[in-house]
This record gives structure tokens, C-alpha cells and sequence, in this order.
């Protein structure tokens, strides 16, 4: 058995993943296109009666795209440079990598998510019409809001590592992303208005992002919330047992 324990795994990870500059400049890229879309919509916002609060947190919707592909990136460039050989040969207990991998690249995807809400929120407020009421952030509606924004981008990073833990191939696996994203809320929607609910997507858009649910989203947005990081801890724990059964 190796000497490694997680801290030191962590460590390990942390070293790999700020050493990828890749990873550093799509990061900051998806966080500057989140707060200009954030801008954008609330400079188109007209309505005295919506909720400005949702809209400058439209970039959520480009955000959740980054970080999740991201993600994806982040297990499976290690199978195609050939760098999960030497990780799993340096520490045989695959499901302690993955789980440090997840704690590194969820907190790096948290604290980027949360800066790249704030300021959306902030300059979004900012670009509102004066005749458009302006949310504070000393509403703790608002708040709540902005701070589960940046929570789901962290958990659609998550996600993003155990479908590519899962799938192994980096295009395969960004594909199955976004068509769950995307295409999958649309398809159960449409066969049940109820399921709904259960996607994150919509969750993120009618819920947690909202300080004024959409009909239909009742439940408790902190409840909402949980059902949206139950698939990235379903998808890591799939993707831990996976590692553990095959070949690097």
C-alpha cells in the first residue's frame, strides 16, 4: 500500500491542475463572459414587475457550460496524456484520487463561480434602468440567490469530473454534458411537467437563481439545491466504482 495520505493527495492535485494553464485562462474566460452576460441582461431588463435578480444572473447559463466542460477536462486529459498511469501507479487507491481531485477542482470551480456571481450581480444591479426596481444584496433573498448560483457552477464542475470519470474520452463525455444540460430538461419536460423539478438546469434558472420561483418550483430552494448536487455525487460515486474495476 502507498505512503500517501489524502492530504497529501490533495496536494498532488492542486499542484496538477494550477499547473495547467489551459485550465486558468478558460476559467477567467468563462467568468468575464458570465458577468457580461450578468450586464447585458440587466441592461435589457425593462420590467418593473419581474425579477432583475434572476436576469443578471442569466450568465449562469454560459457559466455552468465552463465549468462543467472543465470538468470533463480535468479526468479526461489525464487518460489522453497518458498522466493516469503514473497517478494511479504513485497512489493505487483510485477512488482516494478521484475524491481529492473532487475537492480540489469543486473548490477552484466554488470560488471562481462565487466571484464571477457576485460581480454579475453587482455590475448587472448597476446596468438596471433607474425605473427598474434594484435589489441589495442586504435582501437576503438576493443573497441566497447569488450564492446559490455560484454553488450550482461549482456542482456542474463536479458533475462534469464523474461523467468524465465515467467515460474516459474527453469529446464523449463534454457531448453527454451538455446534452444532459440541455437536451435532457427539454425531453422530460416535455413527457412530464413534473420532472421538471428534478433537472438542474431548470432548478438553477426557476429556483435558486430566482428570488421569485417560477410556478411550479415550490419546494425549499435549499432542498432544490440538494436534489442538483445529489447527480455529481451519484455521477463520482459511478465513476469511483468504475476506476476501481478497470485498467487505467
Amino acid at each position: 500500500m502507498d505512503g500517501y495520505g489524502f492530504g497529501d493527495v490533495v496536494r498532488m492535485e492542486w499542484v496538477k491542475l494550477r499547473s495547467l494553464r489551459s485550465v486558468r485562462w478558460v476559467l477567467l474566460g468563462g467568468m468575464a463572459a458570465t458577468v457580461a452576460l450578468g450586464v447585458v441582461a440587466g441592461y435589457n431588463t425593462r420590467s418593473v414587475t419581474g425579477d432583475p435578480t434572476s436576469n443578471v444572473l442569466a450568465g449562469v447559463i454560459l457559466g455552468q457550460v465552463v465549468t462543467g466542460v472543465l470538468g470533463v477536462l480535468a479526468m479526461t486529459s489525464e487518460y489522453s496524456s497518458g498522466m493516469i498511469r503514473v497517478t494511479f501507479a504513485a497512489v493505487p487507491r483510485r477512488r482516494l484520487v478521484l475524491a481529492a481531485k473532487a475537492l480540489v477542482f469543486g473548490c477552484v470551480c466554488l470560488v471562481a463561480g462565487e466571484i464571477a456571481v457576485f460581480a454579475s450581480f453587482l455590475l448587472g444591479i448597476a446596468a438596471l434602468r433607474p425605473e427598474v426596481p434594484h435589489p441589495s444584496l442586504a435582501d437576503g433573498s438576493a443573497l441566497r440567490a447569488v450564492i446559490m448560483t455560484g454553488a450550482y457552477l461549482a456542482l456542474t464542475g463536479l458533475a462534469g469530473l464523474g461523467i468524465g470519470a465515467i467515460l474516459r474520452h474527453g469529446a464523449a463525455a463534454a457531448a453527454t454534458l451538455v446534452g444532459g444540460l440541455f437536451v435532457l430538461p427539454l425531453i422530460t419536460a416535455a413527457a412530464a411537467r413534473t420532472a421538471g423539478k428534478f433537472m438542474p438546469e431548470l432548478i438553477a434558472g426557476n429556483s435558486l437563481a430566482a428570488v421569485k420561483p417560477v410556478s411550479g418550483f415550490t419546494w425549499s430552494p435549499w432542498l432544490e439545491l440538494g436534489i442538483v448536487a445529489m447527480y455529481p455525487l451519484a455521477l463520482l460515486a459511478a465513476g469511483g466504482w468504475l476506476l476501481v474495476r478497470r485498467d487505467a
